[in-house]
């Protein structure tokens, strides 16, 4: 008999932990053991599926991590940079290993470093986007960026919801780290984040970025290669909000492996599409 992996989810009441909580309820091979929500939360003590105006789920939102813990064979994150960081640490220094799969934005250096270091005793991935399509996107544009840099400009635009809290969104410096990387380059030190007034001329070898924000946007990202001659673009549009929480069940299973589970490491949607 195939076993069922034990579910537990952060954030569970965002737009996003609400599609992961219905895509793990939807999941034959799935079970939601544990949703974890601030002591604050206006969804308490509330049933999971209740909350999605569904039939009742069996599992309600509570505050205690280390319960659902226990019961867990992977955590998926849909929180906030420091509930992830937070949550990663106490993973960390528990007997008992289980993964955590965390599609969280937003990080600052050091709490970066923080989940790094976690990393080193807790399986992590690490997704700046669970779209699988995200994922392909990223290994093409790392490709591209072989391109040479004194002869090919890249740009990277993207548009989101008037809701969104950071900019650029973490699919957008995920795919500027992919042309970094293609480039063999330092990010950082090459990014170009706002232009305005008298710039000058553009300078060789930069990845520069636009943002937009407004509407309902669930997504669109573009990375664009212009030489004198000829530009290439790569593009990518999400419709539906449910890709990201299929995105996310496909990364939960890969960390689960079967039952037997990831050594511990960073990992990310690369490994997931590469498998």
């Amino acid at each position: 008999m195939k076993s069922v992996t034990k579910v537990t989810v952060l954030g569970p009441t965002g737009r996003l932990g609400r599609a992961i909580c219905a895509a793990v309820l939807d999941a034959p091979d799935m079970e939601l053991v544990g949703a974890i929500v601030r002591s604050q939360s206006a969804y308490l003590d509330e049933d999971v599926g209740e909350m999605l105006d569904r039939d009742t789920a069996g599992c309600r939102t509570t505050v205690p991590f280390e319960d659902a813990l226990e019961l867990s064979d992977i955590v998926i994150d849909a929180s906030l940079p420091a509930m992830t960081v937070s949550v990663a640490e106490r993973m960390a220094v528990q007997e008992r290993k289980c993964g955590l799969v965390t599609g969280v934005t937003g990080f600052t250096t050091e709490q970066s470093e923080r989940l790094a270091t976690a990393a080193q005793r807790v399986p992590l991935l690490a997704a700046g986007n669970f779209s699988l399509g995200i994922a392909v996107i990223e290994a093409l544009v790392e490709q591209a960026a072989i391109l040479p840099a004194k002869d090919w400009d890249i740009e990277i635009s993207e548009t989101h919801h008037r809701l969104k809290a950071d900019a650029p969104s973490g699919t957008a410096l995920l795919l500027g780290h992919a042309a970094a990387r293609g480039r063999g380059i330092h990010h950082e030190a090459m990014a170009v984040w706002a232009r305005e007034g008298v710039t000058g001329p553009r300078r060789p070898g930069t990845i520069g970025y636009a943002v937009s924000r407004g509407g309902g946007i669930i997504g669109e990202h573009e990375v664009r290669l212009l030489s004198d001659m000829e530009d290439i673009s790569i593009s990518h549009r999400t419709h539906d909000r449910r890709v990201f929480a299929r995105g996310a069940i496909t990364a939960a299973r890969w960390m689960c492996d079967a039952g037997t589970g990831r050594e511990p490491g960073l990992y990310s949607m690369q490994d997931v599409v590469k498998a």
